[in-house]
């Protein structure tokens, strides 16, 4: 593990006050945030081509992010890189019952089931959200977010009748193509028109999978 320990010593000397290096020294948790986005999709560049070689790189500076946020939390004493290891394999190791308990599982369905029921009985950190759809970001990618607000909906068997053309999605879902690169040219052909149309695809999807949440939150007869 010295190689993680050097990497650890390396981002406290950049921040260290008056030997560091300036621009590190001056940046927070906000300032950074860009850096994550961008090297999280750098990353998923390499994944997409199975670039291993570039891969590693990009994995060290997502990897390099985790570790620049850990030391600003530790510098002002909240928590700290081991921390964050802890706090994570905690959380493996109580999710997969399977695997460090008892009680094998034969499929990955049986295996989601169980985690799902284990995450809803966890007690989360941060601030408690209220509502159907209080563990979704509205930060994720727009497409992300319709998806996971639509998984939501089936998961909870919410009647999204009002709100959601449900015949539309069953007529839309038979008429996609079954395999990826046709779906994605279908995806690409829909950016294009909105390109042509000068429509914003992201933030047009955005607002109206918000619009489904907060008229679903709206009609719901109490806390979820």
């Amino acid at each position: 593990m010295s190689s993680i320990n050097d990497l650890l010593q390396t981002v406290s000397a950049l921040r260290e006050p008056d030997t560091g290096c300036p621009w590190d020294i001056e940046q927070t948790h906000q300032s950074i945030t860009d850096c994550l986005i961008d090297e999280c999709c750098e990353l998923l560049q390499t994944i997409d081509r199975l670039d291993m070689h570039h891969m590693e790189e990009e994995l060290g500076d997502v990897l390099l992010q985790v570790v620049m946020h850990a030391q600003m939390a530790k510098e002002a004493g909240h928590f700290d890189f081991e921390g964050v290891c802890k706090v994570v394999n905690d959380k493996l190791v109580h999710r997969h019952p399977h695997v460090f308990g008892t009680g094998a599982l034969s499929n990955s369905e049986a295996v989601l089931k169980q985690w799902d029921a284990i995450k809803a009985e966890e007690t989360k950190r941060g601030p408690k959200q209220a509502g159907r759809f209080k563990d979704l970001p509205n930060q994720l990618p727009a497409l992300m977010y319709a998806q996971d607000i639509y998984k939501q909906i089936l998961k909870q068997q919410i009647d999204a009748s009002d709100v959601i053309d449900e015949g539309g999605i069953a007529m839309t879902a038979q008429a996609l193509a079954d395999d990826e690169l046709a779906l994605g040219k279908q995806l690409f052909e829909i950016a294009a028109a909105c390109r042509i149309k000068k429509l914003e695809p992201e933030a047009a999807l955005r607002r109206y999978a918000q619009n489904v949440v907060d008229q679903l939150e709206s009609n719901a007869p109490g806390e979820c």
